[in-house]
């Protein structure tokens, strides 16, 4: 490995998930109310919120609200989140799918792939994200039904 490889490995900190939305007060609600993230930064231009950055624990995400016209363009010709799937590392599916339900987000019952439970919710853009824990359970065991 080279001295310049080495450089590149070691300067990428965190990939973080750019979702383009059609109402961005509307993703707010899921993403802050129904999944637990905060809000660290935003951009209001004019006093509409046009774009912000979410983390939860140390994992992150944008939103911004696409613009239907104008010099920068940037509504989805096609179906948003359509083959792309964010997987968020957790140290508990279980406990996070719980919660999601109880405040009221379709969340899929976790299930054992790949050594890790996963429990999966779609946004109301279509993105889908997948929260996954390790876990010892065979693989294809499903949450039972509470």
């Amino acid at each position: 490995m080279t001295s310049h490889e080495t450089a590149t490995a070691t300067n990428v900190q965190q990939a973080v998930p750019f979702f383009i939305v059609a109402d961005i007060e509307a993703s707010l609600r899921f993403y802050v109310n129904g999944l637990g993230f905060t809000k660290t930064i935003d951009w209001v231009p004019d006093g509409k919120l046009q774009w912000c950055r979410l983390e939860h624990g140390t994992a992150a995400m944008m939103l911004q609200e696409s613009r239907k016209s104008g010099l920068n363009t940037n509504a989805p010709t096609a179906q948003r989140g359509v083959g792309v799937s964010i997987c968020f590392v957790c140290r508990d599916a279980i406990s996070l799918y719980r919660e999601f339900i109880s405040r009221g987000i379709a969340a899929k019952r976790p299930f054992v792939g790949n050594g890790m439970w996963v429990t999966s919710v779609v946004d109301p853009d279509g993105y889908r994200m997948d929260f996954e824990s390790p876990t010892d359970a065979p693989e294809e065991s499903e949450l039972p039904n509470i």
